[in-house]
C-alpha cells in the first residue's frame, strides 16, 4: 500500500474536481456521499491507516466521526469551537474530549475548527478507497460514451425510474460490520441511586450520556464512552476494607456479572471496560480473569 503527502486543501480541491464530472462533457454532479467522506477524512492523520474511515465511509460524517474518533492522531489536532455551538450544547460536560468531538463530528466543514498541526499523510485505506471509487467512475464514463441513445419515447408511454445517482450502481456499500438493532445503545434512566457510583461513570470514561444508563443487547452498562464503541461498568465501593471473606465472596458475584455483561458487549461489537477505584480490586479481579480490561479510575465515596 502507498503513502502520499500533500497539502489538505489542495488534495482536497483536486479530489472534488476528479469526482464530480458527469459522463455528459460540461455538465457537473454531487460527488457521492461516500466519496465526499473519504475525501475529508483523507485531510487528518489516522492511527489505523485509514481503516475505520473506510468502513464507515457510507454513514453521514456526524456517526463516522463518533465511530472514528479514537483513532485519529489527537496528538496532531487541534480543535476550536469557533461558533460556540458546542460549548452551548455541552456546557455541563467535564473532558474536553466531548466538545472535541463535536467540533470534529460537525457536518460542514468550518475553516479553523480542525488544524492540523504538519503535513498530512493520506492514510493508504483512504488513498484506495478513493482510487477505488475513481477507477469504477471511469469505467462508468466510458460505458455510457459507447453506449447508443436509445430512441425517445413518447412520454405517455414511459415508466417512471426511480432517482439514482450513477455511482450507487457501481459502487456498493460494503456491509463488512452489520449491526443488529438489538445491539444500538440507548440512553435509559439510571437503575442506580448512589450519587458517587453515578457521578464517577458519568465524568471518568466520560460517559455519552450523562446522568443515564445504556441498555444494549438488553442488559444495563453504566456508561458508553464518548466517541468510540466502550462500554463501562463502573465498581466504587471500599473493596479495601472488607475481610478477605467479604472480598472474596464479593470477586465471585461480580465476575459472574462482568462476564456476562462483557459477553453481550463483544458479541455487539463493543469493547468492555470495568472501572473500579483502587489498585487492590483491580488486582483481586485479574487475579481470576486476566482476560477482562480493567482501569483504576480513583473515583472516592
Amino acid at each position: 500500500m502507498r503513502l502520499r503527502t500533500c497539502s489538505a486543501p489542495l488534495l482536497l480541491l483536486l479530489l472534488s474536481a476528479c469526482a464530480t464530472m458527469d459522463p455528459r462533457a460540461g455538465e457537473l454532479t454531487a460527488p457521492h456521499p461516500r466519496l465526499t467522506n473519504l475525501q475529508r477524512a483523507a485531510l487528518y492523520p489516522w492511527t489505523d491507516d485509514g481503516q475505520c474511515v473506510v468502513r464507515e465511509a457510507s454513514n453521514e460524517w456526524p456517526l463516522l466521526a463518533e465511530r472514528c474518533f479514537h483513532a485519529l492522531e489527537r496528538d496532531r489536532v487541534r480543535f476550536r469551537d469557533v461558533t460556540k455551538r458546542c460549548a452551548v450544547a455541552y456546557a455541563d460536560a467535564a473532558a474536553p474530549a466531548v466538545v472535541a468531538l463535536c467540533v470534529f463530528a460537525a457536518p460542514e466543514i468550518v475553516v479553523g475548527a480542525v488544524i492540523v498541526v504538519g503535513a498530512v499523510v493520506v492514510a493508504a485505506a483512504i488513498q484506495e478507497g478513493i482510487d477505488a471509487y475513481q477507477r469504477n467512475a471511469s469505467r462508468e464514463r466510458a460505458k455510457l460514451k459507447t453506449q447508443p441513445r436509445p430512441a425517445e419515447e413518447p412520454l405517455t408511454n414511459r415508466t417512471p425510474k426511480p432517482e439514482t445517482s450513477p455511482t450507487e450502481d457501481f459502487f456498493p456499500v460494503p456491509d463488512s460490520n452489520p449491526r443488529r438493532p438489538e445491539c444500538e445503545a440507548i440512553p435509559v434512566p439510571r437503575a442506580s441511586r448512589d450519587d458517587p457510583h453515578n457521578e464517577c461513570a458519568d465524568k471518568f470514561p466520560p460517559n455519552r450520556y450523562p446522568g443515564m444508563d445504556v441498555s444494549v443487547g438488553g442488559t444495563r452498562f453504566d456508561a458508553l464512552q464518548v466517541g468510540v464503541r466502550v462500554l463501562w461498568e463502573i465498581k466504587t465501593h471500599q473493596f479495601d476494607k472488607y475481610n478477605s471473606f467479604v472480598q472474596e465472596m464479593e470477586i465471585k458475584k461480580e465476575l459472574k456479572q462482568l462476564r456476562k455483561e462483557r459477553a453481550i458487549a463483544v458479541a455487539c461489537g463493543y469493547d468492555f471496560v470495568v472501572g473500579v477505584s483502587t489498585q487492590a480490586h483491580k488486582a483481586a479481579l485479574l487475579k481470576e480473569d486476566r482476560f477482562l480490561t480493567i482501569v483504576v479510575t480513583g473515583c472516592t465515596r
